[in-house]
């Protein structure tokens, strides 16, 4: 999850600025990046519920708010129709970083 969001958001940048890298091939690694995300969350919430860990409450906290981000970044995507790849890259390297706060903290 963190290295593929960095890797996306990295390459989303780059093809702002190097129209030879807008392919369609970024649109599906930045959509598997960002639905690994949700597996990721989804499992750490059934594996709570089922084997009772305790963990640091602002580990789940971050998971949360990359989905929340997640839709966020797709909500915009109208109103930022020239500067999309600027969204996805900075997404993508925010969304990296909210993995690796969750990292830390878990």
């Amino acid at each position: 999850m963190i290295i593929g969001n960095g890797l996306a958001g990295v390459w989303s940048l780059a093809a702002h600025k190097y129209t030879a890298l807008r392919t369609r091939a970024l649109w599906w690694f930045i959509g598997i990046a960002q639905v690994a995300i949700f597996i990721q969350v989804a499992m750490g919430v059934a594996l709570v519920n089922k084997y009772k860990y305790n963990f640091p409450k602002f580990h789940a906290f971050y998971g949360f708010v990359a989905i929340i981000a997640v839709a966020i970044i797709y909500s915009y995507r109208p109103q930022l129709k020239g500067k999309t790849y600027l969204l996805y890259g900075g997404g993508g390297l925010f969304l990296m970083g909210l993995g690796i706060r969750a990292m830390l903290v878990g």
